[in-house]
């Protein structure tokens, strides 16, 4: 299967009420373990990468790489740019075939932010790929930036956000947080407050720390899409550091990056699959 259309991937959610998890990629095997994971599970979600984690690859590399992992896959997944530091980022993954990309101005003032937002949906939207646009700002540490602020979404600039941005998707920041060093403390009925306003779906980064039992609870509030990073990565990365620990001459990388690919790919299904239960 193709890598599937952003608008095509939410309507198809929608249809079989289903949440997106958005699986964060960095390289090859994170890209093919995400793939073989949601198709291991049967269930639609997106693999996706942010403009710090670029920095290894090229857009056009992910895209490649993508299409060869989903070469053989029976469920609908999109590729999605997570984190967008700027315009030339967002400019540079449509051209190279990114199906959904999402632009993050959340750092600066609310007039500032709503501009970029704009400034991207307008071309994206030329190229019939959606945008994800964020509000408020979480704590943690996300790729190369480490945020102390707590600042939740304001539930009164909402639905003027969605409406001068025309964005598709909107993430929010109702006490969720990046990383596993913060203990999230996710404010539900904030979060229903904020459902009842966005005439979009609602995205809900920083999962990795979040208990299921919440996710499942916020399914009912319109939340269509999930963020998962940290604990993929750690699945990823502790595949290496428990051979490490066991021989210090152990050096085998193919072996090793095979064994990763598995642990990845079951924490992806395990993922995807629980919080569509």
């Amino acid at each position: 299967m193709k890598i599937v259309n952003g608008f095509d991937l939410m309507k198809y959610a929608q249809d079989h009420h289903y949440m997106l998890p958005a699986f964060n990629t960095t390289n090859l095997e994170m890209t093919y373990a995400i793939a073989k994971g949601l198709n291991k599970a049967k269930l639609p979600g997106y693999i996706q990468i942010s403009s710090n984690n670029l920095r290894l690859s090229d857009p056009e590399a992910i895209v490649y790489l993508t299409k060869k992992a989903l070469a053989d896959s029976d469920v609908p997944i999109g590729l999605h740019l997570d984190h967008g530091k700027s315009y030339e980022d967002v400019k540079a993954c449509v051209n190279a075939g990114f199906t959904s990309i999402m632009i993050d101005a959340s750092h600066l003032p609310f007039e500032e932010n709503i501009e970029e937002v704009k400034r991207a949906v307008e071309y994206c939207h030329f190229y019939n790929v959606p945008v994800e646009a964020e509000l408020g700002c979480l704590q943690g540490k996300e790729e190369d930036i480490v945020n102390e602020a707590d600042a939740k979404t304001d539930p009164d600039m909402v639905a003027d956000f969605v409406a001068q941005t025309g964005c598709d998707l909107l993430a929010v920041a109702v006490g969720n947080v990046h990383g596993l060093d913060i203990e999230p403390k996710v404010d539900l009925p904030l979060l229903e407050q904020i459902s009842k306003i966005s005439p979009v779906p609602l995205v809900m980064h920083g999962g990795s720390g979040i208990p299921f039992d919440i996710i499942q609870k916020a399914r009912e509030f319109n939340l269509l899409k999930v963020n998962y990073g940290s604990d993929l990565r750690k699945a990823f990365v502790s595949t290496f550091g428990r051979a490490y620990e066991a021989n210090h001459n152990a050096c085998s990388v193919i072996e090793l990056s095979i064994e990763a690919v598995e642990n990845v790919s079951e924490k992806a299904a395990e993922l995807v699959t629980i919080i569509n239960s």
